[in-house]
């Protein structure tokens, strides 16, 4: 056993998720994405004397749905607070934030476990704020820039209870709870552009250890796979330093992509550093159990009910769910092929095999697919009818579609002769001239060789174009070689 194997981590996510309003959380300042720096701030962006907040009700909204879809509980009153800290990229010299009165308390993400189990990330809360600006370090070789466009932009933070136990844990739970914004259309998920970034806290202790240990704070990850890389780095330096008989300082940590290594940012503040007093200029909002059901009423099936229901209702295996479920889009995509196909598995395989691979060769988004779903399930139910085979379907008739889109598979597949051959005149020919090719294999097959069937088979396909019925020449095959 080695020395890391004594230690358990402890971890804590603190994810920010800015959202897809068209302004800023308390004024109307665009939020575009990619803008030239500082176009988009106003004097109350900047914090100008004598100017005055005022909240966007789109925030309440999807705070209340990101409440819903993690099952918490939404508070009714909610007051605002100030949390005060100097830093050049904030204006006011503070953030509007909620401090301890957050929208949501408790609630949970599920995801799946090392052993294959659902296993239940417990949340703290998740309160409304707004952004800070950006500081901009790699275009001056003197100085540092600041682009104050992301200032007063609308977040939430989700702050979890300190119940992850690893870095695949921590990728499972950020996998998941980017697919929940994704699916509320509340954010877009990019953690490469900013708009969700996560915080790690990561402290060990030995195993059955009750205290919490020191903890660190890491900072700028930009990828989920990168915040497990953070965290499986900064487990085993934790230990290391404990097993050196080290003391573990308490601070703000930035991870190294290049080298998947740490390092000191600054050196933690107490909470009491930033000052948080209630926010002068902001009423109290409050939140109705009549506005909770309307919202809640229209929310869409989010990932984890999607996948629940193609498991237990359409009989489809965890991988198809999990493909399915991925994206919203993909999602949406199967549930309209299956509202005119009850062959469930055949519009999983269709989209997992060619609209996907058509889609990944182009780089297109599936909106962007040139078949509708519609069109995808009178492909199924007409491979269903026996009246053409599987590889037609595939290699001939779903390119076809791509070109004849006011046609249907049926009508294609006559105009192009591809349907299946059952005249028993014509297989038998085809049988004959199989069997003529290949005299060595009938006598091997005679001998007990059954599998030689394939050959033959593959040899009628052949001289068919591939239309010939499977079971009808199957059986006329082994007819045929048994004589």
């Amino acid at each position: 056993m080695s020395i890391y194997d004594k230690y358990e981590t402890v971890i804590g996510l603190e994810i920010h998720v800015q959202l897809l309003t068209k302004s800023k959380a308390y004024a109307a300042d665009s939020t575009d994405f990619g803008s030239m720096p500082n176009t988009q701030v106003s004097a109350i962006t900047l914090g100008h004397p004598g100017t005055l907040p005022m909240l966007n009700e789109k925030v309440i909204e999807y705070a209340v749905k990101l409440g819903l879809a993690c099952k918490c509980n939404i508070r009714y009153e909610n007051q605002f607070a100030r949390k005060n800290y100097f830093y050049a990229d904030l204006p006011k010299g503070y953030q509007i934030t909620q401090d301890k009165t957050p929208i949501c308390n408790g609630g949970y993400v599920t995801i799946k476990g090392k052993d294959g189990k659902p296993k239940n990330i417990e949340l703290t809360r998740i309160h409304m704020e707004e952004d800070a600006g950006k500081s901009i370090h790699d275009q001056d070789p003197f100085d540092s820039l600041i682009d104050l466009n992301r200032a007063g932009v609308p977040l939430l933070e989700v702050v979890s209870e300190p119940v992850i136990r690893s870095g695949e844990d921590a990728y499972q739970y950020l996998t998941e709870m980017r697919k929940i914004v994704r699916y509320l259309e509340i954010c877009d998920g990019n953690m490469e552009e900013g708009s969700m970034r996560c915080d790690a806290n990561i402290s060990v202790r030995l195993h059955g250890e009750k205290a919490f240990g020191k903890r660190v704070e890491v900072k700028n990850m930009n990828s989920v796979r990168n915040v497990q890389r953070a965290i499986e780095y900064e487990s085993k330096r934790l230990v290391d330093i404990i097993e050196a008989g080290g003391t573990v300082d308490q601070e703000t940590r930035s991870f190294d992509a290049t080298n998947g290594t740490t390092f000191t940012l600054r050196s933690k503040e107490a909470a009491n550093d930033y000052r948080y007093f209630p926010e002068p200029d902001l009423s109290p909002v409050f939140v109705t159990e009549e506005y909770i059901a309307k919202i809640k009423a229209d929310m869409p099936a989010l990932p984890a009910e999607l996948f629940k229901k193609y498991i237990e209702h359409l009989g489809l295996s965890e991988y198809d769910a999990d493909v399915l479920t991925s994206t919203k889009e993909v999602a949406l995509f199967f549930e309209e092929i299956i509202k005119h196909t009850t062959n469930y598995k055949a519009a999983s395989n269709w989209i997992m095999g060619g609209v996907k691979s058509y889609i990944n060769e182009r780089a297109i988004h599936i909106k962007d697919f040139p078949i509708s779903p519609i069109r995808i399930a009178e492909l199924i139910n007409f491979v269903d009818t026996g009246k053409v085979s599987s590889t037609i379907a595939s290699q001939q008739l779903f390119p076809a579609m791509m070109q004849e889109k006011n046609l249907t598979p049926e009508q294609i597949a006559i105009k192009n002769n591809w349907i299946i051959e059952s005249n028993t005149d014509s297989l038998h020919e085809y049988v004959k001239q199989a069997i003529a090719k290949f005299p060595e294999k009938v006598s091997e097959y005679k001998s007990g060789k059954k599998g030689l069937l394939g050959l033959f088979m593959g040899e009628v396909m052949k001289l068919s174009g591939g239309k010939a019925d499977p079971k009808l020449t199957s059986k006329m095959l082994g007819e045929e070689l048994e004589k």
